[in-house]
């Protein structure tokens, strides 16, 4: 980003991300040693679920009236609060009873995701948890599923990752616009609904008092019934002090460490001390981050489940992948899941490709770090450095390109071996003015890339 300046956008529900200028290393230790954690992982899955993905629209946004030239599209709904008020009624047929979570743990864990990030709540207001401060909810009398066994969606959920070992992030949206201390009729702002409050803050204090209360409560929840959390991953960036929605978030969060040390806190677009990595969204930087950093791309075309969607192929997951772990960040793949409860089938099979992808060559993605020139030509690189190896990855992102023997890879420091992880055998090479060339006795057809370990 060119503008220094840490200002929150959003354009067509796409966020903008912080600058490293606005980022603030953490003091507290606990949250240090969480953060490396977090480096190290490089690989999650994140999912957008809630009752809208029974009409297949995107998530929340329709609801803004200031939004809906582009969020209402392919819907023929003429009348705006007609469609509000059946959107908010979708909690009344939501019922996925094809939920297995143990199947969904599974196969993250086939697919090589080390973390897990889910919405807990979007801005619609919609709590897939069985929380205490709202009817609006997952469990609620209003929603079928509250009947069912693994009614408490979360709660399931959380606990089959953390049985498959894989870690856990809560997305929490500040904003909540279903809680009538956010959004509301007979205030200033009138019936026209946009992505702030609808009423003026300054005038009702009291009222706003009641939402900020209303948002610590449901986080602490979140924090001391639904835990282990490593991370909260808190939206809607444009509820922060500089915008004059201020929630005291640094407040909340310094009181949840207290019994839940080193936990994460995403504040996305705020900056600053409570943002602890930035996240870009349905994009990657140009250049590498000196920061810890996570983009969240989708897998299909929206964060939504949406029908007949198209999924990006393990072949585009893993150049994708591998690009932004040469600049040093993370990718959160977010895979939107069916109302009936599954993961759509052409997810899950790009899901398990990338799986035997990341079993074979793993080991140049999960724990490292970046490595100089960090792409070139088509070659990515990455490094442990206590073990003096550094990983150098040959793409071949189009299915038709030749798989070479004879490889040149650019990298300009003294490599003592050159170890070809296909074959698992050393090969030979020679150093050449601008790198190494390498050669190779065997290829694997249509590689995604080849991945060579340098010791150094």
């Amino acid at each position: 980003m060119s503008d220094n300046e840490n200002k929150e956008v959003v354009e067509n529900g796409v966020h903008n991300y912080s600058t490293e200028e606005s980022y603030v290393w953490p003091e507290d230790e606990k949250v240090k040693e969480k953060l490396e954690w977090f480096r190290d992982q490089k690989f999650a899955l994140m999912m957008h679920w809630g009752p809208y993905s029974q009409i297949g629209v995107v998530e929340s946004w329709a609801l803004s009236d200031e939004d809906g030239d582009w969020s209402r599209t392919e819907i023929d709904w003429a009348d705006g609060e007609e469609f509000k008020k059946q959107y908010f009624d979708l909690n009344k047929t939501f019922n996925p009873i094809r939920f297995v979570p143990k199947d969904w743990a599974k196969a993250a864990k086939e697919a090589g995701f080390k973390y897990f990030i889910f919405t807990t709540k979007h801005h619609d207001g919609f709590c897939m948890w069985d929380t205490a401060y709202t009817d609006y909810k997952i469990t609620g009398k209003d929603c079928p599923f509250n009947t069912n066994k693994r009614a408490d969606i979360l709660k399931h959920l959380f606990n089959e990752m953390r049985n498959e070992g894989i870690g856990i992030t809560a997305y929490f949206s500040k904003a909540d616009w279903h809680c009538p201390d956010y959004w509301c009729t007979g205030y200033e702002k009138g019936d026209k609904t946009w992505r702030g409050p609808s009423y003026d803050i300054e005038k009702h204090p009291e009222k706003w008092e009641s939402f900020e209360k209303y948002t610590h409560n449901q986080v602490k929840e979140l924090a001391d019934n639904y835990g282990p959390i490593d991370a909260f991953w808190f939206d809607a960036g444009w509820v922060c002090e500089k915008e004059g929605e201020d929630i005291h978030l640094g407040n909340l969060m310094d009181e949840i460490r207290k019994s839940h040390p080193g936990v994460l806190s995403v504040d996305r677009t705020v900056g600053g001390k409570y943002e602890n990595y930035v996240t870009p969204e349905q994009c990657v930087p140009d250049e590498p981050l000196n920061i810890p950093w996570e983009s969240c791309i989708t897998m299909g075309t929206s964060f939504s489940f949406k029908y007949e969607d198209k999924y990006k192929s393990d072949r585009e997951i893993i150049t994708l992948l591998t690009n932004i772990v040469a600049k040093g960040g993370n990718l959160a793949l977010n895979v939107g899941p069916q109302p009936d409860g599954r993961i759509p089938e052409g997810a899950l099979k790009a899901m398990k490709n990338i799986g035997k992808w990341l079993s074979k060559y793993g080991e140049a993605i999960y724990g490292t770090r970046v490595c100089a020139p960090y792409k070139k030509e088509d070659v990515c690189f990455t490094q442990k450095a206590k073990e003096k190896k550094v990983y150098a990855i040959k793409q071949y992102p189009d299915e038709n390109m030749e798989v070479k023997r004879d490889i040149f890879i650019p990298y300009e420091g003294k490599v003592a071996k050159v170890k070809d992880l296909y074959s698992g055998n050393e090969v030979r090479f020679e150093n050449v003015p601008g790198g190494l060339n390498v050669h190779v006795n065997e290829v694997e057809e249509a590689a995604i890339a080849q991945v060579f370990e340098l010791s150094l």
